[in-house]
């Protein structure tokens, strides 16, 4: 039956549909310890050794500036998620027929490999091309890495009674994205020159990297579950562990950070902060016991972290105690809130 494409939004596809398209995915190698799942990001492949090969791939589509940095740090981000370090690289890089320059492939091609050299990865190859109809590049990351068997983290690791930290705080990779792409609105709105550049600088600081705040806490700390909020932000990213983890949870929302420059962005633009595109933020799952260690280690490396609240059984459901000190249902979309002013 023909399906009314009118149906879908921008970003992601609605998570009961998805997950119906994956059932009808059958995995005839049983090499495969983890494949297409809602909440798993990469994919696990035994191979010969004490090593899993773990697989990614991930496009940027919001994004035009420093394009190539935003795609090795969105596909190094959920590789670290599982406790793998990230080795191989490659790219299909899709570029409109207006406005290519020499320049601006030269850059994604050097962006793309000062960043991937900076976290210790190999590019090893890829595909370019001018595309018809775009009106933007488009680049779309695959990368490859390795993790030690006994440290495979899944998303659906999560077990009731763990806690749930956050780094950073929320709508960092969005800030930097309105203040790149929507730099003459801003400056239209009275916004000064400072502002706008301490925006488009999100993506460096706070950053929307997480490998350093990964490794440390997959390094010195048995993670049950780790996950980087992208599309649909924070709550969306929630959703995903518990779907995958088949857990509910309680979030304290009064916890979650919100940097000045993000809740501007929220009010004017009408958006809300828990459901932006997020990648700089990590949701870490672990044992109460060693929230407080793992929240320490962090903050002693410089990176803001928080306990915003712990995972519980299924039927309890998902539930945000907010401000007035009542729970509401967690609410969540697979369409960003960023697609509003796009």
């Amino acid at each position: 039956m023909r399906r009314n494409s009118n149906k879908f939004t921008l970003g992601k596809l609605k998570h009961e549909y998805l997950a119906n398209l994956i059932s009808n995915l059958e995995i005839n190698d049983d090499r495969v310890i983890s494949g297409s799942k809602i909440g798993e990001d990469a994919a696990v492949i035994d191979i010969p050794g004490d090593k899993y090969l773990v697989a990614k791939t991930d496009p940027i589509t919001f994004a035009t500036d420093d394009i190539g940095y935003y795609v090795v740090n969105i596909n190094t981000n959920d590789l670290v998620c599982t406790g793998a370090k990230p080795k191989w690289f490659q790219s299909t890089i899709l570029l409109p027929e207006k406005n290519t320059s020499a320049e601006l492939i030269e850059k994604i091609f050097n962006d793309i490999n000062n960043t991937c050299k900076s976290m210790g990865i190999t590019v090893i190859g890829g595909h370019t091309e001018i595309t018809p109809h775009l009106n933007r590049p488009v680049v779309i990351g695959s990368l490859l890495g390795e993790v030690e068997k006994n440290k495979l983290v899944l998303t659906s690791g999560a077990e009731p009674g763990d806690a749930l930290l956050l780094t950073k705080g929320v709508f960092i990779e969005g800030t930097s994205i309105i203040g790149r792409e929507k730099e003459k609105i801003l400056s239209d709105q009275g916004f000064n020159h400072d502002f706008i550049q301490k925006c488009q600088n999100y993506l460096f600081d706070p950053g929307i990297s997480v490998y350093r705040e990964a490794i440390l806490a997959h390094d010195n700390f048995k993670v049950k579950s780790c996950h980087d909020p992208t599309e649909g932000g924070v709550y969306t990213a929630i959703a995903e562990m518990t779907i995958s983890s088949m857990t509910g949870v309680i979030i304290e929302e009064d916890k979650i950070s919100i940097l000045p420059e993000p809740k501007i962005f929220s009010e004017m633009f009408n958006l809300n902060p828990y459901n932006t595109i997020s990648s700089g933020s990590l949701l870490i799952a672990v044992n109460q016991e060693d929230s407080h260690e793992l929240l320490d280690l962090l903050r002693n490396n410089k990176i803001v972290a928080e306990k915003i609240g712990n995972f519980v059984s299924k039927d309890k459901g998902l539930r945000v105690k907010k401000k007035d000190g009542k729970f509401y249902p967690l609410k969540y979309s697979e369409t960003d809130e960023i697609t509003k002013i796009f």
